[in-house]
């Protein structure tokens, strides 16, 4: 098994509180109202949120896959930063055995934040990723902090 590292950051104007909130605490509830076309439900199947949770993503009917799980490692709701790992679906393919990801929320001093995000893809044998496997879901994922992005500036007391 390969370990195939990759991190990418973005600022944005939102406070690191309430990108934490909606894009990570709460996200089985809002996610699925932002973008009920990409993401049909997000359950917890096992825990309550906290750390050893587990956590399935349902997609709509008719797309590319079915559904994916993530199981929660590590939860610091005081320092923003939420560290999991996916552990099961079709989204994993023939080439993965899992991703852990990390994502951490930073003051950038303007009243915005920093998100960095790292991500650990585990390969199955000798399997060796390139960048160019892994755009699209990189894609997917930035589209969807933007969509949450939009979501809070133009609802400013939502996660207050």
């Amino acid at each position: 098994m390969g370990v195939t590292c990759f991190t990418q950051e973005f600022a944005t104007p939102v406070a690191p509180a309430k990108m934490f909130k909606a894009l990570i605490v709460d996200s089985h509830n809002l996610i699925p109202k932002l973008v009920p076309q990409s993401i049909k439900s997000i359950e917890f199947v096992e825990g309550d949120g906290g750390a050893g949770s587990i956590k399935q993503t349902n997609f709509p009917e008719g797309g590319h896959f079915k559904y994916l799980k993530h199981k929660i490692d590590a939860l610091d709701t005081d320092n923003f930063v939420c560290k999991y790992t996916l552990i099961e679906g079709d989204v994993l393919g023939d080439k993965l055995e899992s991703v852990v990801y990390e994502v951490k929320f930073e003051a950038s001093g303007n009243g915005g934040s920093i998100c960095k995000m790292t991500s650990e893809y585990h390969t199955k044998g000798n399997v060796e990723l390139k960048e160019e496997d892994i755009k699209e879901g990189k894609d997917k994922a930035m589209g969807m902090y933007k969509v949450v992005e939009g979501y809070l500036l133009a609802n400013p007391d939502v996660y207050a």
